[in-house]
């Protein structure tokens, strides 16, 4: 008889393992935060356009002084639904950006300029911020 470990099957995954929700990741494999709280990739990697959409609907509606549930009856949408497209959860259909649009007094080429414009002033900035960016000190406005 030796004294080696006895044979035992090594797992090697083919994929990482997912975190589920709700567990929390090891301190090293959790993203480097900024100052702002921020994950720091976020703060220099183009926002999604859902994140922008739903950031002008969310600001539209609050200067209004609407209630999520007011705006969603409005729109003839679900409020949770609502709420996921302002925080950027879900891809909502142009249908349902027009409905909510409409519901806040906008059109949807409204919105959708409006976000554009978002996405403009993020891009002016991460180009600032970015030492030796071909595109810093130009201008690409209209």
């Amino acid at each position: 008889m030796s004294n080696e470990a006895p044979n035992q099957a090594r797992v090697i995954p083919l994929r990482p393992q997912s975190v589920r929700s709700g567990t929390a990741r090891p301190v090293s494999e959790r993203p480097a935060t900024a100052p702002s709280g921020e994950p720091a990739d976020r703060q220099t990697r183009e926002p999604l356009w859902r994140d922008l959409v739903g950031d002008v609907l969310r600001r539209e509606r609050l200067a209004q002084e609407r209630t999520l549930k007011d705006v969603a009856d409005a729109a003839r949408i679900s409020m949770p639904y609502l709420s996921e497209v302002e925080r950027g959860r879900k891809e909502a259909s142009s249908e349902v950006l027009a409905a909510a649009a409409h519901a806040l007094g906008l059109g949807l080429g409204d919105l959708l300029s409006l976000a554009q414009g978002e996405l403009t002033r993020h891009s002016a900035r991460s180009r600032r911020a970015v030492p030796g960016s071909p595109y810093n000190g130009m201008c690409l406005a209209a």
